[in-house]
């Protein structure tokens, strides 16, 4: 392949634009908020889990609750209606108003068990209400700060992208002075070597693998015409010559 040392030095110009795209594109998935942020939300949904396991669990202590005050409730109306019975004077069977007496005392005993299971679940249910309470202000607060970080990373990525279309513009600039054959071959190249397809020629190194060139192959880059597209035997990259390849030979005495 041939084309001009012109558009041979252009090839320069647009890798280093190349290499600064690769670096945003590199800032921008690297960015740490893009790691805090899935952090954060992978918190938030984490308590959602527990809210919802907190909440059903309130919620089933509650009726437990409320099961508990009716059973006391239907005791202790019971037990009032069986005194009034007694005290109104309508039993005048010995044996029935003892057999009453006994039912009332049976039914003080049971009201002040249920009494004890409804003191018990209250305490459940305070603290099933406090466990609502303590996750749905962690969940607030972790929604809140991945709200925060996921804004500077947006912030971030919007400065980056911003970069990259000032750069992507420039890139276009510069590929319209290379031609179609040598930017097709370039970009080929750029694919298969990590993004990196052209070098400088330095002072007989290849600076894309910055190991020098030969005696042999420096003669033989020198003796190449100047419109011969040049490649380095050991990255295989484009090699450009630069005033600074060290290609001239030296003056003769």
């Amino acid at each position: 392949m041939k084309a001009d040392p012109a558009a041979q030095a252009r090839l320069l110009d647009l890798q280093e634009l190349d290499t600064r795209l690769q670096r945003l594109d590199h800032r921008l998935r690297s960015l740490p908020e893009i790691a805090e942020a899935a952090r954060l939300k992978e918190r938030a949904d984490a308590l959602d889990a527990e809210l919802i396991t907190a909440q059903t669990k309130a919620s089933d202590v509650a009726r437990h609750q409320r099961k508990a005050e009716s059973d006391v409730d239907q005791v202790r109306s019971r037990a009032e209606r069986d005194v009034k019975r007694m005290e109104s004077g309508t039993i005048t069977n010995a044996k029935e108003l003892q057999n009453l007496q006994s039912e009332i005392e049976s039914l003080g005993r049971r009201q002040a068990e249920l009494e004890e299971v409804v003191l018990e679940v209250m305490e459940q249910a305070e603290a099933a209400e406090s466990e609502v309470d303590r996750l749905t202000r962690e969940r607030e607060a972790a929604v809140a700060e991945a709200a925060e970080v996921t804004a500077r990373r947006d912030t971030a990525a919007a400065e980056i992208q911003w970069d990259r279309t000032r750069l992507n513009q420039d890139r276009e600039r510069v590929a319209a002075d290379i031609p179609e054959a040598l930017l097709t071959f370039y970009d080929k190249l750029r694919s298969q070597y990590d993004g990196l397809a052209a070098s400088p020629l330095r002072y007989g190194r290849c600076n894309g693998c910055k190991l020098a060139l030969s005696t042999v192959e420096l003669n033989e880059i020198r003796a190449a015409a100047a419109d011969e597209i040049v490649r380095c035997e050991n990255c295989r990259r484009i090699l450009v010559r630069t005033e600074e390849s060290g290609l001239k030979e030296p003056a003769a005495e």
